[in-house]
């Protein structure tokens, strides 16, 4: 398989994972240069009539959305022996690692995740199409901190005629720690099914275990009917009540007591991050939006104008907590990470547990009473905050001591001069930290050890050097290209961590948020994240090349 090329376009690059249904590969689009990831089913599956029409569905169910938080589709295979579909690659983790790896994560980071789970929720269910497998396995986090949520395998299409036999026969879809009361008893999943799983993602994200475990998935799915989950805030105190409080309606037993919409858990959500305080009880109403699969009375114009307008206000005050939270996501769960505690180990196990924090790191030898290859410093002390990609030095010991040297004095020097001063009489230099200041940037503010201590030959001085002073331009509303040329020959570093849809082409193209604000003094390199406005494209549709599975 590695080699081949799919419809004379997608050359298969390596195998990068596998379900239950299909097995996934990283290709490369030999049109655009991109990556891709191609699906295929899996080969016993290929003659199985149930497990054909499930992955037919994926390919119908994601040629009806095009939606940021969703990993869309790109191309559909024709070759009814070997079916495939190719959609978009997302160089990332899932959720599931990321909670894995930091056990819960910040409430406001959590919310800020389940919303543009919601996000993409909204529009399938606006799409007519319900996921019914929402879990942080099928939630993929990029490096950029983009939340695209995946696999569609088991949607349904409301109103349409592609029932499988597991749902005429009432059998149980989606995962058993995340699918909904109404899945576990064999009953058709709704919009509310899907929110109930979001609420289970939540849930985890916030206290780093789901609301219900055991032994057998018959025990946690006879939980899910009749188990009333333990509170978010008796497993982690610190969690707000009012963020609470929507965790708790969103697992709601009765659909009827849940969320009605995607965009009002939503909402539900921004309000509990904007007023924590807020002692929310279940009961406490959110929003009086129909439910759109009930049939609503008969209203007069004017009500219907005005719910019109609170849908519109809802969206756009979710299009400015989505534009918000990109720049958190990114800083909170992406890019951060501490220093490890490396003293006295052993060198390549130091090197493993700096690799392991996602630092790179930079090994300086000096002469010591501890045995050769042992670590007796390190420039960031354990649990110091740093961001993936940050050097940590390591001191390694290189034996009994030799000569010593006395420590230049270097504060005030520019760093390239005293890096010469101190390889002159035969020591080393290491920047440990990069300070705004006034002082022109690069010029060394304190220094360690100090002048004239005593240094073993070929000893390391670790210095502060100043990173300068640069203010933050306005950028929020203006149309980004007429300041791209501007900043990029700033002393800014500019990223665009995220793109909001939006309906109206006046706005398309402009910043949505900035970060940090304008006004705001940094050194000079800061990373200014910019959210830019794009027209939202039309849902797409390939009722050929689907029928061609």
């Amino acid at each position: 398989m590695i080699g081949q090329v799919l419809s004379e376009r997608y050359q298969i690059v390596s195998r990068i994972g596998e379900g239950g249904m299909a097995i996934v590969y990283l290709a490369r689009d030999l049109r655009t240069g991109h990556n891709v990831a191609v699906k295929f089913l899996r080969p016993e599956f290929k003659e199985n009539p149930e497990f054909l029409t499930r992955f037919q569905r994926e390919a119908i169910a994601a040629s009806k959305m095009s939606h940021h938080n969703i990993v869309n589709l790109l191309d559909v295979g024709a070759d009814m022996d070997n079916p495939y579909i190719v959609i978009e690659y997302v160089d990332g983790k899932t959720l599931k690692d990321i909670i894995r790896e930091r056990k819960r994560l910040p409430e406001d980071v959590s919310a800020q995740i389940a919303i543009r789970i919601l996000s993409a929720m909204q529009h399938a269910h606006q799409a007519g199409i319900i996921h019914r497998d929402i879990k942080p396995q099928n939630v993929l986090v990029n490096q950029k901190g983009y939340i695209k949520v995946s696999d569609f395998g088991i949607a349904r299409m409301v109103g349409a005629n592609t029932e499988t036999l597991n749902d005429a026969n009432k059998s149980v879809m989606g995962s058993v720690h995340y699918f909904s009361p109404e899945q576990a008893r064999g009953e058709t999943a709704t919009v509310s099914s899907d929110l109930y799983s979001v609420g289970v993602v939540l849930y985890e994200m916030l206290t780093g275990t789901v609301p219900f475990d055991g032994e057998t998935s018959v025990s946690i799915a006879l939980q899910h009917v009749q188990a009333k989950p333990r509170p978010v805030r008796e497993l982690v105190p610190e969690v707000s009540s009012a963020i609470e409080a929507v965790v708790m309606k969103a697992l709601e037993k009765d659909p009827v007591n849940r969320y009605f919409t995607a965009l009002e858990m939503a909402q539900a959500l921004k309000i509990a991050l904007e007023f924590p305080e807020k002692e929310i009880t279940l009961d406490t109403p959110v929003l009086a939006i129909e439910p759109p699969h009930r049939p609503a009375p008969s209203r007069n114009r004017r009500k219907r104008n005005r719910e019109r307008l609170l849908i519109i206000g809802l969206s756009l005050l979710l299009l400015a907590v989505l534009s918000h939270g990109a720049i958190m996501i990114v800083r909170r769960v992406i890019s951060s990470t501490t220093a490890p505690y490396l003293l006295n180990y052993d060198e390549r196990a130091a090197i493993n547990e700096v690799l392991r924090a996602g630092l790179k790191y930079e090994i300086k030898r000096q002469p010591s009473d501890l045995p050769a290859g042992t670590v007796i410093l390190q420039s960031h002390d354990p649990g110091f905050s740093m961001e993936r990609g940050d050097t940590i030095l390591i001191t390694v010991s290189s034996g009994a001591p030799l000569e010593e040297r006395s420590v230049p004095h270097l504060v005030g020097l520019l760093k390239d001069d005293a890096q010469v001063e101190a390889e002159r009489i035969g020591l080393n230099l290491f920047e440990t930290e990069r300070l705004m200041n006034p002082a022109r940037a690069g010029t060394i503010l304190a220094q360690k050890p100090e002048r004239d201590t005593p240094l073993a030959l070929g000893g390391t001085i670790q210095v502060i050097v100043s990173g300068g002073e640069v203010v933050i331009p306005q950028l929020e509303g203006e149309m980004y290209a007429l300041h791209e040329a501007t900043l990029n020959s700033s002393d800014l570093v500019v990223d665009i961590v995220d793109r909001v849809a939006v309906q109206d082409p006046t706005q398309a193209g402009r910043v949505a948020t900035q970060s940090p604000k304008a006004g705001t003094k940094v050194m000079a390199g800061t990373t200014l994240s910019l959210v830019l406005y794009e027209l939202d494209a039309p849902p797409t549709t390939m009722p050929t090349q689907t029928d061609g599975l």
